[in-house]
């Protein structure tokens, strides 16, 4: 048996590991694309910027703002995903399964339908406003009857709610089609023709998500015990859960706002990093971050190739990586139970 110190060690290598793979497919979103670009070309961007260079102005101008953009919304939604799954003692649960993801989407396209509002800053607060509706409607739906919320039901309200607002978000689309080219980059998602300046606009959101996520991070340990047993190490449970679930809300309503519907990350994520981390949030968290931002990384690389000349959207292809996870984590789920 491994001691604690060997376990801290093989998590931290682990660790190591995943930031190194994550700057990797950093470098690869910066050189790779239609335009394929030399790596000592990226370094000198940074370093010897040239407006004159086609590199350095395809580096600077666009690859840049979007592997940053990439980063933060993997990162963003991997983290997001550890929290619900942990508040819902769920590993089928994620912001796009719960219907999170597409109740901001929905005031998204609402904003757009009758405001015509394009400042980041407003689109926001009408994404954070639609997930907070879309979690508090699954919640509500989960848990009615007199055997209460279970693992099960809040899936399948998630599923109900999320079907409920994409339908919604079709028929505004049909009703007001004027808007439907602003639109569709938040319906399939992607991180390309996004600006910096856009990001910023979300840190003081994302801080305050994350200070609370490293205040919350030992409770969240203890939560994933029986509530009862919880309670009896005096932990204030429906606080932790109220916050954790706030903190998981807030960054899948960043990511939705800046890069649109980009499912499945959420889910997959928090898988992996469990089979290489194990089950302490303490770890489990930095790793899904840093798992995450490299997958929506690799996926937007590849994405750049597969239909030439055009881009697929980064949304399609975390679809087609985490539909077949999500077939196979049901038919295990189903099997024990």
């Amino acid at each position: 048996m491994p001691t604690k110190v060997q376990k801290e060690k093989r998590k931290l290598g682990w660790l190591i590991g995943c930031v190194l793979v994550t700057w990797l497919s950093f470098f690869a979103s910066l050189t790779f694309g239609q335009t394929a670009i030399q790596f000592t070309s990226v370094v000198e961007s940074f370093f010897n910027y040239q407006p004159d260079n086609i590199a350095h102005l395809i580096v600077q101008t666009d690859r840049l703002s979007r592997a940053i953009i990439a980063i933060f919304v993997g990162a963003a939604l991997a983290v997001s995903g550890v929290l619900v799954q942990a508040i819902t003692k769920n590993p089928l649960a994620s912001p796009s399964i719960l219907g999170i993801n597409s109740g901001a989407v929905f005031f998204l396209v609402i904003t757009f339908s009758l405001f015509t509002i394009t400042s980041i800053n407003h689109l926001v607060w009408a994404a954070l406003l639609g997930s907070l509706l879309s979690a508090a409607l699954v919640y509500l739906l989960g848990s009615s009857g007199n055997d209460g919320a279970s693992p099960l039901r809040i899936v399948l309200a998630g599923a109900a709610i999320s079907a409920l607002f994409l339908s919604c978000t079709q028929a505004l689309l049909i009703i007001n089609n004027e808007n439907l080219e602003s639109v569709l980059f938040w319906l399939a998602g992607s991180v390309s023709n996004r600006e910096l300046d856009t990001l910023l606009a979300l840190l003081p959101l994302v801080a305050i998500a994350s200070v609370a996520i490293a205040l919350l991070t030992p409770h969240i340990n203890l939560l994933m015990m029986n509530d009862d047993v919880a309670v009896g190490l005096g932990q204030n449970v429906y606080l932790i859960k109220i916050l954790a679930a706030s903190s998981a809300i807030v960054l899948a309503a960043c990511a939705v706002s800046i890069a649109g519907l980009i499912g499945f990350i959420g889910l997959v994520v928090p898988h992996i990093s469990r089979r290489l981390i194990g089950l302490d949030h303490r770890w489990l968290i930095p790793t899904s971050a840093l798992i995450g931002a490299s997958l929506l990384l690799i996926a937007d690389v590849v994405s750049r190739f597969v239909v030439p000349p055009q881009e697929l959207p980064v949304g399609v292809m975390t679809a087609i990586i985490g539909a077949p996870f999500f077939i196979h984590l049901a038919r295990k789920q189903g099997a024990k139970g």
